[in-house]
């Protein structure tokens, strides 16, 4: 879009939004008037951003003048195709934040805006703009990552968005996580992270489900009578086996983020890297040993933490148990001397799978599958065959997990030194993970939350408590 040449004089931000409503009160019944309104909206805006449009919060004012404005809602598709089109032509910074703004505040609200650039191929065009506005425009830099978050979530990306991603893109990504706090609330880390998980997913189910594109027609240029499919390479996993020791902050941020994020599809999200992570040979021990015990302690207690008669969280208990077999199997957990909490570990599974009264909902056959592939682990089968013959043995005797009647569950809580209150697998196992998702904006129920409540991912509900994983 062009400028609008048009000269104002402002004396004050009171003024500055009351011209704002002036230009976008006008009606229009045309595209031209259209496209003239847009044209007045944004150059008056880019020119007066920098005394005007400081904060974050006086950026979304601004987009959502808008957005709320009888000119948009008169002419939605019209306008947000205009928006769209100028994401895909505009180099300036200011011009590049408003309309990101705009696209970003519409789509969280309807997805047609989202579905409506993909469809025009904006997604090459976000790699492209956030590789160049890293460490230039830190504000609209940040927000173009919310935007591909955002807009990739929702939907599946084509084989040539996935290949507009290259290594030094995702390098990069990975490079400030580390150069940053290792708080994952720093705003700044959040948005990159979760880029970074999206973009695994989308090779996920890429991989597992969808078919590589069709082989070019053939011509007298081209007379080839074999053809071999695109390989498509996890540029995000890739990374993390190339350059193991570099990225250890970005490790202990998903520790961070999954212990607090109340999020359903975001716990989702971390569990499809988590499941990857220790089904490599080459990134099977990429965590450190502490963080792989308070990730351990962390998944247990979540897996204990869901209602076991709530039937939609029965794709996030199995993803759960799909990610904690890899990790007994083949983490550092394996080895001589570096097992952790045997008799917790078995004592949490066998209330899983129902033989710890009947307390619980009866579990559903996946979980008790998944369930007894974790019990098969070889470092637990001392554990659990002694527990079976103990069961066998006094009737008197007591597990962790059998001491107290209604309190089962918190008694093993308790014994994993944690509170409610407290913050090399098949194909099929790997479609399974793949496709497990849920809609943006769904809660995790938990029982916690009878018991105070948890935090979401700024919230920090998850961590507090006796004993709890800090």
């Amino acid at each position: 879009m062009d400028e609008f040449e048009i000269s104002y004089t402002i004396e004050d931000a009171a003024q500055f939004w009351l011209e704002l409503d002036d230009i976008i009160s006008a009606t229009c019944q045309t595209h031209e008037l259209i496209d003239n309104a847009l044209r007045a909206y944004l150059g008056f805006v880019v020119n007066f951003k920098g005394e005007y449009l400081q904060s974050e919060y006086d950026i979304a004012k601004c987009c959502y003048k808008l957005l709320e404005s009888a000119l948009f809602q008169a002419h939605k598709e019209y306008v947000r195709r205009q928006i769209v089109h100028a994401l895909l032509q505009e180099d300036e910074s200011p011009t590049l934040h408003i309309i990101t703004g705009l696209l970003l505040y519409d789509g969280r609200s309807n997805e047609e805006t989202f579905q409506m650039m993909q469809q025009e191929g904006s997604f090459p065009r976000l790699v492209e703009l956030i590789s160049q506005w890293e460490g230039e425009d830190t504000q609209l830099h940040r927000m173009l990552l919310d935007l591909m978050y955002e807009s990739s979530r929702i939907q599946r990306l084509s084989w040539n968005d996935l290949k507009s991603i290259s290594d030094p893109f995702i390098l990069s990504l990975f490079s400030i996580t580390e150069s940053l706090s290792a708080d994952a609330s720093d705003p700044y880390h959040y948005p990159v992270i979760r880029v970074l998980l999206v973009l695994n997913e989308q090779y996920m189910v890429k991989s597992a489900l969808s078919p590589p594109p069709p082989p070019p027609p053939r011509t007298k240029s081209n007379t080839a009578t074999s053809y071999t499919p695109p390989t498509l390479t996890n540029r995000v996993l890739k990374a993390l086996s190339t350059h193991l020791s570099s990225y250890k902050t970005f490790g202990e941020n998903l520790i961070l983020l999954l212990n607090r994020e109340s999020e359903t599809s975001l716990q989702l999200l971390i569990l499809k890297l988590l499941y990857l992570v220790f089904s490599t040979k080459s990134t099977c021990e990429y965590f450190y040993t502490n963080d792989l015990h308070v990730l351990l302690d962390v998944i247990l207690r979540n897996l204990l933490d869901l209602p076991s008669d709530d039937e939609s969280m029965q794709a996030l208990r199995h993803t759960y148990l799909r990610v904690l077999y890899p990790l007994l199997a083949n983490s550092q957990l394996k080895h001589q001397g570096q097992n952790y909490k045997k008799p917790e570990i078995t004592a949490v599974l066998r209330v899983l799978s129902g033989e710890g009264g009947n307390h619980f909902a009866e579990p559903d056959p996946t979980t008790v599958r998944l369930v007894q592939r974790c019990r098969s682990v070889e470092w637990l089968k001392e554990e659990v065959e002694g527990e079976e013959d103990g069961s066998a043995g006094e009737e008197g005797s007591e597990t962790p997990v059998d001491k107290v009647g209604d309190g089962l569950k918190e008694v093993a809580m308790r014994s994993l030194g944690m509170g409610l209150r407290d913050a090399g697998e098949s194909a099929l196992s790997v479609v399974a993970v793949a496709v497990h998702t849920e809609k943006p904006g769904v809660l995790t129920p938990s029982l916690g939350l009878q018991h105070g409540g948890k935090g979401g991912a700024n919230g920090g509900g998850k961590e507090g408590g006796d004993g709890g994983v800090t």
